[in-house]
């Protein structure tokens, strides 16, 4: 069966055409444009014009690739900045214009359902697969969702931390003082602590990490030139090096951030609050690594069509 899986959060807006055949996936299409959807929605409450030409910009280019590749069924998700907003309707309106689908704007608790059906569906039949109970958290722009679960997800929850909303609320300078990295250490900090009263951290035996933020903390802390996926997905990440990685982000200007190697364009000004957010799991869980997975809600939306 092939599909296509839209996946639109605050930062990014992905595509992910793919066949489906008795539990594997093998990739057709797999392409990202970086439109900052939730660029300002912490502050106005609602969509700018700006961004919102870029992102249907992107949906006619993504209208292009499946008209090209036939999928069977598509299915648009839209996740925490569509959430937030007040002119819902202009955003939906202009996608189902382009791509003949209505945005489903999921519940935090839906997005990451799909995205523990992502990320662990393959992991987990690795060679050496992460031991169960897994945590996953996806650090998206706008939220980061908390699962906890073995086969499938036993507690889930979705905080309104990520990379743009730290950036946008907190870390404002170039780089970012010490005291707006304290006050977004704090807020995430609060963030985890409520979070665990709804999903027990302490069970978990593995943490698994997805998204941009967390992809492109491995591809740094492994020492990588540019950004390479096959040597990412899977790859261990200690504390150690996720701290040390943050610290250095969190201090460089930038320029220095957008010389790096493995660094998307559009995530030049907000790794530093994504990295945080991973760096401050870590701490307060007390877990030693983070199994980095670069399957995660794309690859669930698909999967789960399927079983649909």
């Amino acid at each position: 069966m092939r599909v296509a899986a839209i996946d639109c959060g605050t930062n990014s807006i992905r595509l992910l055409i793919a066949d489906i055949s008795n539990g594997q996936l093998k990739d057709v299409v797999r392409t990202m444009i970086i439109v900052r959807l939730g660029e300002g929605v912490d502050k106005t409450g609602q969509f700018s014009q700006a961004a919102l030409e870029r992102t249907f910009a992107a949906a006619d280019v993504y209208a292009q690739l499946i008209a090209e590749h036939k999928p069977e069924v598509v299915r648009f998700v839209a996740t925490s900045a569509s959430r937030d907003v007040t002119n819902r309707d202009v955003f939906v309106a202009g996608i189902k214009s382009r791509l003949g689908v209505e945005p489903d704007v999921i519940s935090g608790d839906e997005e990451a359902r799909l995205s523990f059906l992502g990320a662990t569906a393959e992991l987990v039949h690795d060679d050496n697969p992460p031991e169960a109970p897994y945590l996953v958290v996806d650090i998206g722009g706008g939220s980061t969702e908390f699962v906890l679960g073995t086969t499938s997800p036993a507690h889930a929850i979705s905080t309104n931390v990520g990379c743009v909303r730290m950036t946008e609320r907190h870390l404002v300078s170039d780089p970012p003082t010490l005291e707006q990295i304290a006050a977004a250490t704090a807020d995430i900090d609060r963030a985890i602590e409520s979070a665990r009263v709804v999903v027990p951290m302490e069970q978990a035996r593995s943490l698994i990490g997805l998204a941009g933020s967390v992809t492109t903390v491995a591809a740094l802390a492994l020492g990588l030139d540019k950004y390479d996926s096959e040597k990412i997905h899977g790859s261990r990440i200690s504390a150690k090096d996720v701290h040390r990685v943050t610290e250095e982000l969190l201090v460089m200007p930038r320029s220095e951030r957008a010389a790096l190697g493995p660094m998307h364009e559009g995530r030049v000004d907000v790794i530093g609050g994504g990295a945080l957010v991973l760096d401050r799991i870590l701490a307060l869980t007390g877990i030693q690594e983070v199994v980095v997975s670069e399957r995660d809600i794309l690859d669930g939306i698909a999967r789960a069509l399927v079983g649909q």
